[in-house]
């Protein structure tokens, strides 16, 4: 973050600098957590539904913190703090990340999307990354809190970003994208996470079609062409359509799936042609290259540049991260969230992987409302239909026991445990035999990732 002074910052919240001095600090951090500061940040006491940071000023002030924002004044206000009345500190922060924003005239990439949101955000950060200084969004910092922080860490080194933003309600889309006004705006897909809240995949598209409200005018919108939602969807900005589709305007041919070692494909645009060589698997990587080229394409890069940075990709986290083991052996760690659409894909690619055995480790699928049963039986069953060995269905509730069900009643050969402690000897066992790869995929909350630490230990 680039310098703002408490004046700035009162004058960008529309707050009130409550004790004024003869100095006006500056600050090069935002906090909103007070056991994670950094010293002489500006902290932002966030407010949830149990709890309130503005209990934490005072500790924040103390840990280091030059000055906070507060809808809730302390008793004492420190000579050496500053504070900043505001009436919400959420609206503040909103505000804040929008007035910075406007600092700086670099093309800003945001993405959206009901599967892979991070993966498409990786790669355009990949192939941009060839050629210019790129900021993107750290981890999962998506939401309402992440994006504005997000926008803070912009410094003036950066020559373009690329921002990822999430929801599961109406509006949330639209909140973000007041702030983050992008140059280009991509959806990858339409699928039915969040489809709980969101009643239906019309509902899920209307949601994600917020991002072109604050699209610049010239503006560009880069969508999925294959989806079928998607395809629906005009805009009165300039569009370009991705996929394997004749109407596409970066159209995929010749893929050649290698596994887990990745995939080659060509991308065919009107200006060029590229031939790729991304090291991550599943033929879906193909939808996010042809985002990717397009958005290279559109701010200016060579084909060599394109080629290479889509070469550099690396998967981010716990997204089909291959982690090889000794005997032929691979764990598929895809365990950072689940959904219909992802647990298919990832199923496929265990499919086609050359080995001796093949285990998936499945967990509940959230947010799905009254598809869910439904969508964990024919997960289950899918598994069993792409001649999975052996699936493992984990979970207290009852859509673990529906995996379960759809994967015996296709006639696959399936596992039952409520919990991961309970299943993690058989896990081991499974996986301590020559040739076997696992995949181990859920929804974030199930916490799999335990099982993937527990089971490299061995």
């Amino acid at each position: 973050m680039e310098p703002m002074t408490a004046r700035q910052i009162a004058a960008a919240v529309d707050g009130v600098w409550l004790n004024p001095g003869e100095n006006d600090p500056a600050v090069t951090a935002v906090c909103t957590d007070s056991r994670k500061l950094t010293p002489g940040c500006l902290f932002l006491p966030w407010v949830g539904e149990r709890f309130d940071g503005h209990d934490f000023i005072d500790a924040a002030l103390d840990a280091g913190a030059a000055g906070c924002l507060c809808a809730r004044v302390p008793e004492t206000l420190r000579e050496d703090k500053f504070y900043i009345r505001v009436p919400d500190t959420r609206l503040a922060l909103k505000a804040l990340a929008s007035a910075y924003r406007d600092r700086f005239s670099i093309p800003v990439i945001q993405v959206t999307g009901s599967v892979g949101k991070t993966t498409t955000k990786e790669m355009i950060a990949a192939v941009l990354g060839a050629k210019l200084k790129v900021w993107k969004t750290p981890e999962n910092y998506n939401n309402d809190v992440g994006t504005p922080l997000t926008l803070l860490g912009l410094t003036s080194e950066h020559q373009a970003a690329v921002i990822e933003t999430g929801m599961n309600h109406f509006g949330e889309i639209e909140y973000l994208t007041e702030m983050v006004r992008p140059d280009v705006a991509v959806i990858s897909n339409i699928g039915d996470a969040h489809i709980e809240y969101l009643g239906s995949r019309e509902g899920i598209l209307k949601a994600k079609c917020e991002i072109f409200t604050h699209l610049k005018k010239d503006g560009l919108a880069v969508l999925n062409g294959d989806d079928a939602l998607l395809d629906t969807v005009a805009v009165p900005f300039r569009t370009v359509r991705c996929g394997k589709s004749e109407h596409c305007q970066a159209r995929i041919t010749e893929i050649a799936d290698h596994g887990v070692e990745g995939i080659r494909c060509t991308i065919a645009t009107e200006k060029d042609r590229y031939s790729l060589s991304i090291p991550a698997p599943g033929e879906h990587m193909a939808y996010t290259a042809a985002i990717a080229v397009t958005v290279g394409e559109a701010l200016g890069l060579s084909r060599e540049e394109i080629v290479r940075g889509a070469a550099s990709y690396v998967p981010a986290g716990s997204r089909m991260r291959v982690l090889r083991l000794p005997d032929r052996r691979m764990l598929l760690d895809d365990c950072y969230n689940a959904n219909p659409q992802s647990v298919a894909a990832a199923l496929e690619i265990l499919a086609r992987t050359d080995c001796d055995k093949r285990v998936a480790v499945l967990g509940d699928m959230g947010e799905l409302g009254d598809i869910g049963n439904r969508a964990h039986y024919n997960m289950g069953a899918l598994a069993a239909m792409l001649g999975i060995d052996l699936v493992f269905a984990i979970g207290s509730g009852e859509l673990a026991g529906k995996i379960a069900d759809g994967a015996a009643q296709s006639g696959g050969s399936v596992l039952y445990f409520p919990t991961k402690e309970e299943a993690l000897p058989e896990l081991r066992q499974q996986l301590g035999q020559r040739g076997t790869v696992m995949l181990v995929k859920a929804s974030h909350a199930m916490k799999f990732g335990w099982l993937v630490e527990r089971l490299q230990e061995r």
